[in-house]
């Protein structure tokens, strides 16, 4: 069972409402946890919140280090996995923040890190993909979710955010 500390800094770090998702997450696991007879064939739904509070940590990461405006912060056209992504078109590098990220923070592994649990616990976890239905088994959303918190306390840490 994954367990937050809600005196350290990563969770005084997380918005009001980034907490109540993982709060809202934490809920759902101790759930199934106690009903472990139910029939689910996909646990996709348990890591929905932790993806939803990456999305919006990541996002206040981003204008807390400067890469991003708070109109981008606040508006509804800011794409993560675009500017996260290490695959950009070179025209598109200049708004590269895993570069950003990359060249500020000593080496690629924070910004490559970022990017994969991004990958795997959104698009990969969200997205319907006929050829390839991609159903978490309850092992598989745990590892998910533990990814999610261990990047961002990961973030938190490295990055020295006040």
């Amino acid at each position: 069972m994954i367990n937050i500390d809600q005196n350290s800094y990563f969770w005084q770090y997380l918005s009001d409402g980034q907490k109540g998702l993982v709060e809202e997450g934490l809920y759902l696991l101790k759930d199934l946890k106690e009903h472990p007879d139910a029939k689910i064939t996909d646990h996709s739904y348990l890591v929905f919140p932790f993806a939803k509070a990456y999305e919006g940590f990541l996002k206040k990461l981003f204008l807390d280090l400067g890469y991003i405006s708070q109109k981008e912060y606040e508006g509804e056209h800011f794409r993560i996995g675009k500017a996260l992504n290490p695959h950009l078109e070179r025209r598109l590098r200049k708004w590269s923040i895993y570069d950003k990220i990359s060249q500020n923070y000593g080496s690629k592994n924070l910004a490559e890190n970022l990017w994969q649990v991004w990958k795997e616990g959104r698009n990969l976890v969200f997205h319907y993909f006929p050829h390839n239905f991609r159903a978490l088994t309850l092992v598989e959303a745990e590892r998910i979710v533990d990814e999610i918190i261990s990047i961002m306390q990961e973030a938190v840490s490295l990055c020295k955010l006040k």
